[in-house]
């Protein structure tokens, strides 16, 4: 089993350039994981559902197909035959200083068929640009910087920067790349770009630098409204977070802050892929809500509240992730790392969820009400800390639920690595080759590794191991029609709990630390079946009717 490592600080910490936090920096580290943004860039078709290429004659201001100029630098030349009309905006009259705002410029020669080019510079912005309804534009930026007016002086509301399409009027084939947006001015902060594009949406490279303390919506809205359309968002970047609402200048018209990334209306399908978000008030990825899938490959997500990475919609999918939570401040209540919700076979693959100054409730990987088929693998999971908390919970009114070949270390004052909570479901819940470890406290009575108190789940070739100072249990079973086959099981109370009916405990390995007896057995279970173990000490049986045990070794 090969499980993925975790994305550095120093990796983390170099987000704030876009030369320093390269795709290949954030992903390519990762065992298994996703090829790097940077070698798969120009191998991607970038508009699928495009023409051929139009004719190599390019009309626009001052670039032509021999074009020489600054902004031609490059491979952002390979998109030029893909526009009839390519425009240098410095050329055009943008300034590129930052001393003058460009939305009118920008105005004056947006279109369809339309590649705006920003050549190096900074570009001051203090209003909103709006196109929607387009058919293929572009906004491609040569080391060119976009720079926010702060919340005082913007015009108009304060809320974006692009506004590329809307629900009632989408745009079509969508790119904005090459951008760092400047936004380390004391009360600024914008949301830099928000699309509603019905297919081929593309953003790249886009690094926002600098604390958002406006008090204004995060820098991201991404939505796909067609069901068959599609779109990426490669290298969006903005590590350093937000501010709190009521810290800003826009206290009491915002709840709690804003979100890093939202893609809460997407109907099609949408992947993030090898994104940086540092710790924002209301969710870092918000992508839920919406009817399509999301895809989230590799990048690194830390410290927001709520949750780091929250994603919906079928077959949606979280892939090779770094989350990290190691400092949270006082305004934060909850800082889930992954929330799964609102669909059916959703996954998490080769996710690295490490959480260091847990916040209580702020569970490692949150499988909730919602989910009707869910699969975690090949991730770790290491939780340490001053707080009780759990690891992967299952909630009461969740589906099929399967969590293979993944570790968890468990090192807080209480709680459950695994939590499979009491419903009235019985979907199977599925544990395979799936390892519980460290040294955890009974704070709250949370004091198991594994806790099941649903029906009809199965543990086939878990490691469980909770040595401790305090009464741990390895795993306790309140549901009926439990299957335990395999695995080895110690603690330093009782290596299996069971108050269940009808359970099957084979093969496996038990023994407690204290000397106690390998299984517990409560009066509550009934027709319990022990089969060719190893239960070091033997059974504590307090009154189990109907038990049936043959092949054992005491």
């Amino acid at each position: 089993m090969k499980l993925p490592n975790f994305i550095t600080d120093k990796e983390y910490d170099t987000g704030s350039t876009a030369t320093e936090t390269s795709a290949d920096a954030v992903g390519s580290d990762r065992e298994n994981g996703p090829r790097s943004a940077a070698g798969a860039k120009r191998s991607l078709t970038r508009r699928g559902c495009l023409k051929s290429a139009v004719a190599t004659g390019v009309t626009g201001i001052g670039i032509a197909s021999t074009a020489s100029a600054s902004s031609s630098d490059g491979s952002y030349s390979d998109y030029f035959d893909e526009y009839d009309t390519v425009i240098d905006m410095v050329e055009a009259g943008a300034d590129n200083t930052g001393s003058e705002p460009i939305t009118d410029v920008l105005k004056a020669h947006r279109g369809d068929d339309t590649l705006l080019v920003f050549p190096p510079g900074r570009y001051y912005m203090d209003e909103q640009f709006r196109f929607t309804g387009f058919e293929n534009f572009g906004l491609l930026g040569n080391d060119a910087t976009l720079v926010p007016a702060n919340y005082h002086e913007f015009d108009g509301p304060q809320y974006r920067l692009f506004r590329l399409g809307v629900d009632y009027s989408p745009g079509r084939n969508l790119l904005v790349e090459g951008f760092t947006v400047d936004q380390t001015a004391t009360d600024t902060g914008i949301r830099v770009i928000d699309t509603f594009v019905a297919d081929g949406l593309e953003v790249r490279d886009i690094t926002v630098d600098g604390y958002h303390d406006s008090g204004t919506w995060g820098p991201g809205l991404f939505n796909i409204t067609d069901p068959d359309g599609s779109g990426i968002v490669e290298g969006f970047r903005a590590p350093d977070g937000a501010a709190w609402v009521d810290e800003t200048p826009n206290a009491g018209n915002l709840w709690r802050g804003p979100s890093g990334i939202i893609a809460n209306q997407n109907r099609g399908t949408l992947t993030f892929r090898h994104c940086v978000l540092g710790p924002f008030p209301d969710n870092g990825l918000y992508a839920s809500g919406g009817t399509g899938t999301v895809v989230v490959e590799g990048g690194i997500f830390k410290n927001s509240n709520a949750a780091n990475v929250r994603i919906g919609g079928d077959s949606s999918r979280v892939e090779w992730v770094t989350v990290e939570v190691d400092d949270a401040r006082p305004q934060d209540t909850s800082q889930r790392a992954i929330r799964l919700e609102n669909g059916d076979d959703l996954r998490v693959e080769g996710a690295a969820v490490r959480v260091t100054n847990p916040m209580p409730t702020s569970h490692a990987i949150s499988v909730m009400n919602t989910c009707e088929g869910t699969r975690i693998e090949n991730s770790t999971i290491d939780i340490s800390g001053d707080e009780i908390n759990q690891g992967i919970v299952v909630s009461p009114d969740a589906g099929e639920t399967v969590i293979v070949d993944t570790d968890i270390t468990h090192d807080t004052t209480g709680g459950y690595p695994i939590w499979i909570r009491e419903s009235d479901r019985t979907d199977q819940v599925l544990c395979e080759h799936v390892t519980v470890s460290g040294q955890a406290g009974d704070d709250g009575g949370f004091r198991d590794g594994i806790r099941c108190e649903r029906d009809n789940c199965r543990f086939n070739a878990v490691t469980v191991t909770q040595p401790s100072d305090v009464d741990r249990n390895a795993l306790v079973n309140t549901g009926d029609d439990c299957r335990i086959y395999k695995g080895e099981y110690r603690a330093s109370q009782y290596p299996i709990v069971d108050l269940g009916s009808g359970t099957v405990v084979r093969e496996v390995h038990a023994e407690s630390y204290d000397g106690n007896e390998g299984v517990l057995l409560y009066d509550q279970c009934e027709n319990a079946a022990l089969k060719k173990n190893t239960l070091v000490n033997g059974v504590k049986d307090n009154g189990c009717d109907g038990l049936v045990m043959w092949g054992n070794t005491f």
